[in-house]
């Protein structure tokens, strides 16, 4: 496991270090964007780079193979789409009742969310073949799944540590944080998920691509930040993350005790 982790951070802090490299102004060419990509997908090739060294092109088909998990209730495929849109705007009502003011909403159209959404899906194997799929079954075995998916959300988190100071990345100068705390709460939800659908990657990855696609729906980024390690963040920033822990209280009341993706 720590092969795993040690592999998958070397593949994406190098490819985002040289990504750097090919930037015009403080945006990435179409080199830089191709160079990030490849780093976004460290987890997955180490995953399935691992799984064939260790069992061969069977366990490399296995794991592959859970995105095909497509058969769970319906419940859960609208859980995965709608959670963090929900919370994004009840974090808006709340702050609208609290301040008697509406914070700013996004601009980009509904339409163009769901579109992308059936796009960026796939893409999120990169990453979930990694840290769900390979890492978090055996770490809950260990630990129990709660414990694991906090484990896998503060490395996770971790992980994108050097987005934070990179100049391309709209992470820059962010409250990295607030972040932790927002990923650790993720997966643990993505934790549940993962086990109520009995190990369905394709719906993990249809929630990792809907964090992604909605959290502009009421934006939390602070304009003009500079220091990663501060707490200075927006108002909907810290909102959405208690809103998010008070979900995870939840997630892990309903896994104590689970020690596997199927139990």
């Amino acid at each position: 496991m720590i092969a795993f982790f040690l592999l998958a951070f070397a593949i994406a802090w190098s490819m985002w270090a040289l990504a750097g490299r090919f930037t015009d102004g403080a945006a990435l060419s179409a080199t830089g964007q191709i160079i990030l990509l490849i780093g976004v997908f460290g987890p997955g090739i180490s995953a399935m780079l691992l799984s064939a060294m260790k069992g061969g092109s069977a366990e490399a088909k296995a794991l592959f193979g859970q995105i095909g998990r497509f058969r769970v209730p319906a419940r859960y495929y609208a859980f995965a789409v709608a959670f963090l849109a929900a919370v994004k705007l009840t974090a808006a009502v709340l702050i609208r009742l609290s301040t008697g003011a509406w914070p700013a909403f996004g601009t980009e159209p509904i339409a163009i969310i769901i579109g992308t959404l059936f796009v960026s899906t796939w893409t999120q194997a990169g990453e979930e073949l990694g840290w769900r799929a390979y890492a978090l079954p055996p770490l809950a075995t260990r630990m129990g799944l709660g414990p694991a998916s906090i484990v896998i959300g503060v490395i996770w988190a971790v992980w994108h540590l050097p987005l934070f100071y990179a100049p391309y990345s709209n992470t820059y100068g962010q409250s990295f944080p607030l972040y932790l705390l927002q990923v650790v709460a993720i997966s643990i939800a993505m934790g549940w998920l993962y086990w109520r659908t009995q190990g369905s990657l394709l719906l993990v990855m249809l929630f990792h691509a809907a964090i992604n696609n909605t959290a502009n729906i009421v934006p939390s980024r602070l304009e003009g930040a500079t220091d990663a390690m501060s707490l200075h963040a927006s108002t909907v920033g810290w909102t959405t993350v208690a809103l998010l822990w008070a979900a995870a209280a939840y997630f892990l009341y309903s896994m104590r005790g689970v020690r596997s993706v199927g139990a």
